[in-house]
């Protein structure tokens, strides 16, 4: 919206009052939007003490927020001879540029978020090197994951318990609402965590390119959202590569991949539930919030299972009689957990401030960022059939983004 300047032109004729001390008292204008005109101002020849109240009419002569402002009356001349003599206001609106008195707020609103991406990636680099150094260790991927929303369960808490974060109003049918998306985010990051159990952190991620496939097919399926023929192309690479770099990957299995991919599927069906699952408006929650409920059911959800499926296996005596350096892997384990939550919290906050088409391709550009961390990290042999097998996917995951982008054209009769 852009901001006006009103300028006063006036057009006035002042009379010296006749005696030394004589002063008129300027009652202000009463602002009055009216279609009709007023009758003129008829001439006294008596003398008053006071200006006549005088009522304003808008009228805008375009639709570019030029407004004129005339007074319907006549300044009545003060008791003088010099009767022809009236004061005309004629103020006119003048256009300022946007960026005159906004630019230094939006200058700080494009660092802002430029910092959160540049902590989005760097919990995401962090995560994904102290989470694949606790899980060569710790071969417990069900308790690991436990553990890792038993640490945003506590941020969330509180940050609620000293209102850092306002807390949303929960109710049973909201949490009955978010209860299916919940279980499928369980599931997507304890397959991710089984994947980088398994394979190297870069194959990961490099089969998880394949998330603009499941999209594609499950919103195709439950929502009938058919894509255009452009997301239907990019789909090409995005497969063609992730197939090439599996076929050449050093540390693949079949277990890694497969967890990867069902990774693909629970996360993707988050996204298609979040359209399916409605909830009114009385009880709707930010992106924020949403996220941290779902963190904490999602914690009640999964420690029965890993009590039941791995045992309590994360206490220092059997760390130790595991021949397992404790305190080390306690603090990669919190550090790792704390990330964790990090960088899904600014991931949240990111898609808060942006479309989802750039959320998405910022997403695209923090995989390959994460991929070549860990590459150059973890020292991961890469042959060029591999690498350019997860560039293609990469640049078809690109590429769909940008498809995305562009909307079809709604068909006419």
């Amino acid at each position: 919206m852009q901001s006006t300047a009103f300028t006063l032109s006036p057009s006035l004729t002042l009379h010296r009052p006749r005696g030394p001390f004589s002063c008129n008292r300027f009652d202000p204008p009463h602002l009055s939007i009216s279609a009709s005109s007023s009758k003129p101002n008829e001439s006294s020849s008596s003398s008053s003490s006071s200006f006549h109240r005088r009522y304003w009419s808008v009228a805008s002569s375009s639709s570019s927020s030029s407004f004129k402002f005339r007074p319907l009356t006549s300044l009545p001349t003060p008791a003088s001879s010099d009767s022809d003599a009236t004061t005309r206001f004629e103020a006119r609106a003048t256009s300022v540029p946007e960026s005159a008195d906004e630019s230094p707020n939006a200058l700080f609103k494009t660092l802002q978020l430029g910092s959160l991406f540049g902590l989005w990636y760097l919990f995401n680099i962090y995560f994904n090197i102290y989470n694949k150094q606790v899980l060569k260790v710790y071969q417990f991927p069900v308790t690991v994951t436990a553990v890792q929303f038993a640490v945003g369960t506590l941020l969330v808490l509180f940050l609620w318990t000293f209102n850092l974060y306002k807390r949303p109003k929960i109710s049973g049918s909201l949490l009955a609402a978010i209860l299916p998306l919940a279980m499928v985010h369980t599931l997507g990051n304890l397959f991710t965590n089984m994947s980088l159990g398994k394979v190297a952190v870069s194959f990961t991620h490099t089969i998880k390119a394949m998330e603009p496939f499941f999209s594609v097919v499950l919103s195709a399926i439950f929502l009938g959202e058919m894509p255009t023929v452009l997301a239907v192309a990019s789909l090409v690479p995005i497969v063609g590569g992730v197939a090439l770099a599996s076929v050449t990957e050093a540390s693949f299995n079949w277990a890694g991949f497969g967890s990867a991919m069902a990774s693909n599927l629970t996360f993707q069906s988050r996204n298609v539930l979040s359209k399916k699952v409605m909830v009114n408006k009385e009880e709707s929650v930010d992106n924020i919030n949403l996220f941290s409920i779902i963190t904490v059911m999602s914690f009640f959800l999964l420690a029965p299972v890993a009590i039941f499926m791995e045992g309590v296996k994360f206490t220092p005596a059997y760390l130790q009689s595991a021949g397992l350096n404790v305190r080390q892997l306690y603090t990669r384990a919190l550090v790792a957990a704390l990330c964790f939550h990090a960088y899904q919290q600014v991931s949240y906050m990111i898609l808060q401030r942006v479309s989802p088409v750039t959320h998405s391709v910022g997403n695209c550009v923090k995989r390959v960022v994460v991929i070549v961390s860990s590459v150059l990290f973890f020292k991961t042999p890469v042959s060029p059939v591999n690498a350019l097998g997860t560039g293609i996917a990469l640049a078809g995951v690109f590429l769909y983004s940008r498809a995305k982008r562009i909307k079809p054209k709604p068909k006419t009769a």
